[in-house]
């Protein structure tokens, strides 16, 4: 189960302890600022490839979805929309992050977000033991396997770069 103190888990942390899957909280030294991907990976000493965001994008249906892919790589709107079947994609406003998933630019994770949204991971997820998101905070990780991620969020796997 995760580590961290019961004040001070997130949303996302206790979604897993709800489903009783295992994690590991981590936590890197910040200001509050939000920092890139690979910057994240270089406090916790850990590669980029393994440190995923989470984009949130609005289709040409109106629809807000989520992308998972790691710190590293560029997201394809393209295969975006073809893993959500819809005509295109773009990013959500950053200033509708708050409101739209209960997290700030920075600390969105893909777990306890306000509404579950449709979600993809990149399929590159699948070549590691672990993998590193969001917490819910700028400052904290939460490092769990591909599979647990994909068992507490019911996304799918695509080629999203």
């Amino acid at each position: 189960m995760g580590k961290a103190d019961k004040a001070d888990k997130t949303n996302a942390m206790r979604l897993l302890d709800r489903a009783s899957i295992a994690y590991e909280a981590l936590s890197y030294p910040s200001d509050g600022t939000a920092l890139d991907a690979p910057h994240v990976a270089a406090l916790l000493g850990e590669d980029p490839a393994r440190v995923f965001k989470t984009l949130v994008l609005v289709g040409s249906d109106g629809q807000h979805y989520a992308c998972l892919l790691p710190g590293d790589a560029v997201l394809s709107l393209k295969a975006a929309a073809a893993c959500f079947h819809v005509k295109s994609v773009s990013m959500a406003e950053a200033g509708k992050l708050k409101e739209l998933t209960g997290y700030v630019r920075g600390g969105c994770s893909p777990l306890g977000m306000k509404k579950a949204l449709p979600t993809a991971a990149d399929r590159s997820a699948l070549n590691h033991p672990y993998i590193l998101v969001s917490a819910g905070r700028i400052g904290q990780q939460i490092k769990l396997s591909p599979q647990a991620l994909a068992q507490a969020t019911g996304l799918r796997w695509a080629d999203l770069t």
